[in-house]
């Protein structure tokens, strides 16, 4: 099965418990210490789950809270890349207001089903879910103010063209603004190879060095990465035991390795679109 596949087919399940009266994590089993897993568990605050349906919450697979870190002003346009059950794309439309717009991007059926299910609850009129896929954004170039993601883009196999697409959608001026889990050091080959860590957030993420050179290399400038959660050896033990891995003998390993980072990038104003203005 291809990546792409086990994504939706991971996905797809976490919107149907969801559905059901069940929960979704990004892809660890609950830990021992009773709470959900490291990643996703305690992202958002009492006066942002407040405000949107209780469904949309559950069925948050993110590792960070972009629409806490990311500067949105009334009137724009916003894009979610990978936008799962709606969570980010309900608080980031009522943060622009009905003068701005919210657009969710997904390539799960079920996970739209969800999410537009989401937003009728919420009664939020300026939102949008769109299906496709992040590598292909089905928005023209030059239409959005702001790009936000929560734990997506290292979920792709091809993360060139997920940052080439965001750039070429981004009006000049436009900003990135996407949480991602980074890699700071080595990771041990039996993490990388595994498949459910990838779909669970974590085989697939960039070093951080790496992310700064391919958001460089897309065309963005004004790039940071800010630190939002660091993971410890006993969260590194709960998503290894999870995939069934060697938990005692790779979680030391491990430690500090994988964070949350809040990632920031710019698209410039002015682009060099020929060899004089580069001169």
């Amino acid at each position: 099965m291809e990546l792409k596949e086990k994504v939706q087919e991971k996905y797809g399940a976490a919107a149907l418990r969801v559905k059901n009266g069940g929960s979704s994590c990004c892809g660890a089993a609950p830990s021992s210490r009773g709470s959900s897993d490291p990643i996703t568990s305690n992202l958002y605050d009492s006066s942002q789950t407040g405000e949107i349906p209780e469904d949309a919450v559950r069925a948050s697979l993110g590792c960070g809270n972009p629409t806490a870190l990311a500067r949105l002003n009334p009137g724009e346009t916003v894009l979610d890349l990978g936008s799962g059950g709606g969570i980010d794309v309900l608080l980031s439309a009522r943060r622009v207001g009905p003068d701005g717009k919210a657009y969710g991007l997904d390539m799960t059926d079920e996970m739209l089903a969800l999410a537009r299910e989401n937003q009728r609850k919420s009664g939020v009129d300026n939102v949008e879910f769109l299906k496709g896929e992040i590598e292909n954004i089905p928005l023209p170039a030059d239409s959005v103010d702001v790009i936000i993601s929560n734990c997506v883009i290292n979920l792709s196999a091809d993360k060139d063209r997920v940052l080439q697409e965001a750039f070429r959608v981004l009006k000049p001026g436009g900003r990135l603004a996407v949480s991602d889990v980074v890699v700071r050091g080595d990771v041990p080959a039996e993490v990388r190879r595994s498949m459910e860590l990838w779909v669970g957030c974590i085989a697939g993420a960039l070093g951080d060095t790496e992310y700064v050179a391919k958001l460089a290399k897309a065309g963005f400038a004004e790039i940071s990465l800010e630190d939002t959660r660091i993971y410890d050896v006993r969260d590194a033990c709960t998503f290894l035991a999870a995939d069934g891995l060697d938990a005692d003998a790779l979680a030391t390993e491990l430690d500090g390795t994988f964070v949350s980072a809040f990632v920031r990038a710019t698209k410039p104003v002015e682009t060099c679109c020929a060899p004089s203005c580069c001169a």
